[in-house]
């Protein structure tokens, strides 16, 4: 009756409390896996690659990709160990083994059964391998085998082998009637000391201490206590609740505390004394209570194998979640009130006693509610030593944990000191509706009044050095309430017009005692020198402008930020200030509502979509992991698939992949085995001889290249965290083999068939020019007859042309001396009309002279006749005759002056109406002379140019050229 009243009474009292902080838990079901549901055993090798011995064979893990490896006889596998040569042992039913990297660095799995007699192969389960010194150890029930130098011994158990494995340097075995051995000097030799070990009882795990002591687990009895002398039962209060739930395996976290994994309720994190520091169960987020397995890995996280799948707990993350199991909602605000952590949420206020320690995450306490707070809590705030909350059914003080209201109204956002002096005499209350003003008053604050004219929500409020109030609207603008020298409050807005980049998305801060905006387009800040804001030349530097949402200052100084919905913080501890972001908290934060509470580097709170989060930020900066990326599979792709490169490299191994035809893209894959801060993981990777320029930064982890050239190239990745640290690069090294016909055989065949060509070319071009050259030859004889009569016919065309062109050119020029000839008979004939007038007038005036009795008018008359009678006018219009004339025809007169110098001017007239071919009346006329004196002066002409009697006068003429 005792034992249930320890058993029933105990725990409800001592494990009820869990640490209000705890780490995020990762899920991986057996469909992520895909294998069995069982995991016996985990192991870490060296690269930080995780495998489980599972139902279904031997599961490894990388951080992005899980692989299941079946034993042959695809047997269930037991237990897992990486051995002192790097060699992945597995044990199974009646199968022993290791896989171990192939030249490609893919997996082959080597059975070691052969070695085992035959009355040794049915061995049943091999339930543990550990590797000591040069052997690998593996325990059965019935036998422990060694395996060294290609070789194994066995041993058998006194009744039956239920425990192996190292502590303190030494290789222990538990014997159920034996006890402890240890291995030494190649036997098995049991350990002297008194045993209070129950009979037939299974012992889990052996984990040494200091002082050469260790703490003993078992299954059904709890823990024990292992010294030189003795193993003794372990006096606490918690051994029933251990011995109920039944301890399948335990490991060391830490110099302090043990993880121990139960059957029953998950795993319990416990002092070397027993007591409880923390326990995770399906309560907390593991997928069931029953782990068969655990380990830690380095970076210290804990990896429980299940019953049914795989959990991850970050345990040694900076970043825990606030008990969710116990608060309900989204997280709005918290503060740390009189020793008590108040947390308010979407469903009210709850509150938890914390102890003094330094991260409070570990502080062991049950949040309970407040009572009368329950709805949306906006607020909290500490002024004057009073804890004041603003909720949505209004505003109230809490005293002794209890709520006492302090307005009617509802709606309130925030409590905020209006004086920077302590006490401070005012406070003001942002509200749905505008402001409110508390005044202080014998010890409490009082609401005096409501700022007038200002109803705007005033969920954003800042106080400025001169106590201005501060207001931002998300959609209105900013507002700067001042208060004038007769007490009344005045406002001001601010929005695109006054230096903001818009109207919408202002929220307004004080940080570092200056007024700022967190706006769309960085951070503002207020000039008030101008009255309006400015891009902040500080914050461009270090954020630039992207979009900013919430900012918040630490008591270091350093200031929190949210740009979308990325939690980052400047800090301001070394140098320069460094820009740290946390992608673990990448959308987890409530958006538009963000809230930041620093206690200190070792505390800050953190609101969030489900409840809130616990930042050790000294611990999260002091993290240190060493970089490992690894690229774990290179593959082609064409027609079928190729895997050049497995993933586990063997260091002996160094033979570079050479890539023949028939593939069209190579793929690479990478990771990096950082369990619990992927998140935080960006790779960049080049390909050098083809890119040598590394790549943006990115969460991808692959790569692939299409058609490339023939050549050396060697593939480059590396990683890099949140905190800047890059890793060492990871390197691949292929040849891409030339194509069949890009080969230098190929090349040889082809200078040579080339060769052949030009050599057919030049034989084929050299009978044919032969060929070309008599057929020229012939057409040569040919064309040359065709040019002799294709000339002469254009000789007789041309002589035919020519003869036309004299004609034509004959008759043109005849056609002109006739048309000349007219004109010149014409001025000849108006001479000749001229004369003949000319004569009759002076006729007509002699004739009417004579009957003239008026002397005066007689002598007048006979000056008109004589007028009539002078010849000059007559030798100008010769003139300009005898010009014309020599014009038509080729200078005849001039001709006819140089062949007969003696010739007279009136004879030369004769000589030029005669070869115009006049009428002897027409000359007569002309040269006003008679008819017969015009015959007189042609025989006188002949005479002088000594014509012969058979010559005619005309014919000579027309003979008388120009000598031109």
């Amino acid at each position: 009756m005792k034992y249930f009243l320890v058993l029933f009474i105990f725990p409800l009292h001592l494990f009820s409390q869990n640490t209000i902080g705890l780490p995020d838990v990762t899920n991986y079901t057996k469909q992520q896996y895909s294998a069995g549901l069982q995991n016996w055993d985990i192991k870490q090798d060296r690269n930080g690659i995780i495998y489980a011995a599972n139902n279904e064979g031997l599961l490894s893990f990388d951080g992005k990709n899980w692989n299941l490896y079946p034993l042959p006889n695809k047997t269930i596998v037991r237990s897992v160990e990486i051995g002192f040569d790097n060699r992945i042992y597995v044990g199974g039913q009646d199968e022993l083994g290791y896989f171990a990297p192939s030249e490609n660095g893919q997996l082959i799995y080597q059975s070691l059964t052969s070695l085992l007699s035959s009355k040794e192969k049915a061995f049943g389960d091999a339930w543990d391998i550990v590797s000591f010194g040069n052997s690998i150890f593996i325990r059965s029930t019935s036998k422990i085998f060694r395996y060294s130098n290609n070789k194994m011994v066995s041993f058998n158990a006194t009744s039956e082998w239920g425990y192996l494995g190292i502590c303190n340097g030494k290789l222990l075995a538990h014997d159920f009637k034996t006890g402890l051995l240890s291995f030494e000097n190649d036997v098995w030799a049991t350990i002297p000391i008194k045993n209070e070990l129950p009979a037939n009882e299974p012992v889990t795990a052996i984990i040494g201490l200091e002082n050469d002591s260790a703490i003993v687990t078992t299954l059904k009895h709890g823990l024990f206590l292992l010294t030189n002398t003795a193993i003794t039962k372990i006096n606490s209060l918690n051994n029933p609740l251990f011995e109920s739930d039944r301890i399948f395996a335990a490991l060391k976290i830490n110099k302090d505390w043990l993880a121990i994994a139960t059957n029953n309720s998950g795993i319990y994190i416990i002092d070397h004394a027993g007591s409880i520091i923390q326990s995770f169960s399906k309560k907390e987020g593991l997928q069931n209570n029953n782990v068969l397995s655990i380990l830690l890995d380095k970076q210290q996280n804990l990896w429980l194998g299940l019953d049914n799948g795989i959990d991850l707990i970050a345990y040694n993350s900076a970043i825990k979640q606030i008990n969710p199991s116990q608060l309900d909602g989204s997280g709005y605000t918290a503060i740390i009130y009189k020793n008590d952590l108040y947390l308010g949420t979407t469903n009210g206020l709850f509150c938890a006693p914390l102890p003094a320690i330094t991260d409070l995450s570990f502080a062991k306490a049950s949040f309970t509610p407040v009572t009368n707070t329950k709805g949306q809590t906006w607020g909290l705030s500490s002024i004057n030593n009073q804890l004041f909350l603003g909720q949505h059914d209004g505003g109230s003080i809490i005293e002794n944990k209890q709520p006492i209201s302090i307005s009617p109204n509802i709606g309130y956002w925030n409590f905020v000191p209006l004086s920077n002096t302590f006490p401070a005499s005012k406070m003001i209350a942002g509200t749905y509706k505008g402001i409110e003003i508390f005044d202080f008053l014998s010890g409490r604050f009082i609401l005096t009044k409501k700022i007038d004219g200002f109803e705007e929500s005033a969920r954003f409020i800042a106080i400025d050095k001169n106590e201005n109030i501060w207001v931002s609207h998300p959609y209105h603008g900013v507002f700067k309430i001042t208060k004038n020298n007769a007490g009344n409050y005045t406002t001001e807005n601010y929005t695109d017009k006054q230096g903001l980049p818009s109207t919408l998305n202002n929220h307004v801060y004080k940080l570092k005692n200056e007024i700022v905006v967190a706006t769309e387009k960085g951070v503002y800040t207020f000039r008030e020198d101008k009255n309006i804001f400015e891009p902040s030349v500080f914050y461009k530097k270090i954020l630039g402008d992207q979009s900013i949402r919430y900012l918040k200052e630490d008591a270091q100084g350093n200031i929190w930020f949210m740009h979308e919905k990325m939690l980052g913080v400047i800090d301001f501890g070394g140098k320069e200030p460094m820009v740290i972001t946390l992608p673990e908290l990448n959308n987890k934060m409530l958006s538009g509502f963000e809230f930041i509470y620093p206690v200190n580097n070792n505390n800050i709170f953190i609101g969030g979509e489900k409840g809130f989060y616990h930042l050790n930020y000294e611990k999260y900066k002091q993290t240190t992991t060493n970089l490992q990326v690894q690229i774990r599979k290179v593959k082609t792709v064409g027609k079928t698939e190729a895997i050049l490169f497995g993933g586990y490299a063997d260091e002996l191994s160094k033979n570079i992949a050479a890539l023949s035809n028939g593939w069209k893209t190579i793929q690479f894959q990478f990771s990096t085995a950082l369990f619990g801060n992927m998140s935080n993981l960006q790779y960049s990777y080049r390909l050098k001889g083809f890119d040598e320029t590394w790549s943006q930064w990115s969460e991808k982890t692959e790569k692939e290249y299409t058609n490339l050239p023939a050549g050396s190239f060697s593939f480059d990745v590396k990683v890099r965290n949140n905190l800047g640290k890059e890793s060492p690069i990871a390197t691949y090294s292929f040849k891409v083999l030339p194509l069949w016909y890009q080969t230098n055989v190929a090349k040889l065949l082809y200078i040579m068939l080339f060769g052949f060509i030009l050599w057919g070319l030049y034989k084929w071009q050299q009978k044919k020019f032969k060929t070309q050259q008599l057929k020229f030859e012939v057409e040569q004889l040919k064309l040359e007859e065709e040019q002799k009569k294709i000339l002469y016919i254009k000789e007789l065309e041309l002589n035919k042309t020519e003869g036309e062109l004299i004609i034509l050119k004959n008759e043109k020029l005849e056609a002109e001396i006739n048309f000349k000839n007219a004109e010149l008979a014409s001025s000849a004939m108006h001479l000749v009309k001229k004369g003949e007038l000319l004569s009759k007038s002076k006729t007509e005036l002699a004739h009417v002279m004579k009957g003239m009795d008026n002397p005066q008018a007689i002598t007048e008359v006979k000056k008109m006749i004589k007028n009539l009678s002078e010849d000059d006018k007559m030798d100008k219009e010769w003139e300009t005759f005898s010009k014309h004339f020599d014009t038509v025809h080729s200078d005849f007169l001039t001709a006819l002056k140089n062949t007969h110098t003696n010739i007279t001017g009136n004879e030369m007239k004769l000589c030029a109406y005669l070869r115009m071919n006049l009428s002897t009346k027409e000359i007569a006329q002309l040269m006003n002379i008679s008819a017969r004196g015009v015959e007189i002066g042609r025989y006188r002409l002949r005479k002088k140019l000594q014509l012969e009697k058979e010559m005619s006068l005309f014919d000579y003429l027309i003979k008388i050229k120009s000598e031109k």
